[in-house]
């Protein structure tokens, strides 16, 4: 599994390649979150190959963001039957907790969020073989080019209103 992070390379301002650490290290963050119960329900699938992440691109929103990151990492849900709303809630704080890891270690990132949107949420499924069970929640790459990255930025000054 070493070689599919040696290809990997985060394009913020120049190429770099991406330690398979600095992933484990996005994912330890998510899978810290609290949860209802304690069931930590979710389930992480880190998609790198380019076949992949174009079929992705077409499913969720931002497309180029998707279709031009060297990685993404689709999250999923395991269904609970004696709460089903807890799982959606718990994986939203997960994906709270790796936007701002991802953001500390300067890697970018957009959160694409394709739950409770049903046919989303299929179509993610599919592409990336979540197995029955679990639900598809959010598509999120990282290390897109800078180009994307400002296309993804919201501030606008003139928004912004001091009193």
């Amino acid at each position: 599994m070493k070689e599919i992070f040696e290809r990997v390379s985060i394009r913020k301002f120049e190429d770099r390649p991406v330690e398979r650490e600095k992933i484990e290290a996005l994912l330890r963050a998510a899978m810290a979150a609290p949860s209802a119960g304690n069931q930590q329900p979710w389930e992480f699938y880190v998609v790198t190959d380019k076949p992949t992440l174009e079929r992705l691109s077409k499913v969720s929103p931002y497309a180029g963001c998707t279709k031009n990151a060297p990685v993404a990492i689709v999250s999923a849900y395991r269904e609970q039957l004696w709460a089903p709303e807890y799982a959606q809630i718990d994986m939203s704080i997960a994906m709270e907790n790796l936007w701002l890891a991802c953001a500390e270690q300067g890697l970018g990132g957009v959160w694409l969020g394709i739950a409770p949107l049903e046919e989303r949420m299929r179509a993610v499924e599919e592409v990336v073989g979540i197995p029955e069970g679990q639900r598809a929640f959010a598509v999120f790459p990282l290390g897109f080019p800078a180009e994307s990255r400002r296309q993804q930025d919201r501030y606008d000054e003139a928004r912004v209103h001091y009193l």
